[in-house]
């Protein structure tokens, strides 16, 4: 009777272990899911405007003069998210250096592949020819708009800008 009643228990054991990782593998998503679907979902490659990017920002006013106090907030910013890949000349670290990148790129460019680097290394060619050259795609950061566009006036610092 000790025998049945431990194998009927392993039994329910092995079946509810088994019923359990099923449901957590179909609930999971990985990131080359998540971008496959986003590029299915999204508009096709066909539509990608290469001067704006993939994203919500169609225009963003810079200002006649940098805000100093949003580029030190944006140096904040770098220094935790993205100063272990990127150096600020024009040498590549892990990506690429960042000297003149607010020169050569619009700024709603830049923020757009700040805010959704996923979508914009999916379709933007110039990305693609750059991630085989550094082999390590963007991770998404999860910065707020407000994080990038200080971002983006430290990157109009680093060049120069007054």
């Amino acid at each position: 009777m000790k025998k049945l009643t431990v194998l009927v228990l392993m039994a329910m054991f092995i079946y509810a272990c088994s019923s359990n990782n099923s449901e957590q593998k179909s609930e999971r998503s990985f990131p080359e899911e998540t971008a496959a679907a986003s590029s299915d979902a999204g508009t096709d490659a066909s539509s990608y405007d290469p001067n704006r990017g993939e994203g919500k920002f169609t225009t963003v006013d810079l200002g006649a003069k940098l805000d100093v106090a949003m580029a030190e907030a944006g140096k904040t910013i770098v220094d935790l998210k993205c100063a272990s890949c990127h150096k600020m000349t024009d040498e590549k670290l892990v990506g690429p250096g960042w000297k003149g990148v607010s020169e050569r790129r619009k700024p709603e460019w830049i923020m757009n592949f700040i805010t959704n680097p996923d979508a914009m290394l999916d379709k933007d060619p110039e990305l693609q020819a750059q991630l085989e050259l550094c082999l390590v795609r963007m991770p998404n950061q999860n910065l707020t708009d407000d994080d990038a566009r200080k971002i983006l006036e430290f990157m109009r610092q680093n060049d120069g800008v007054k």
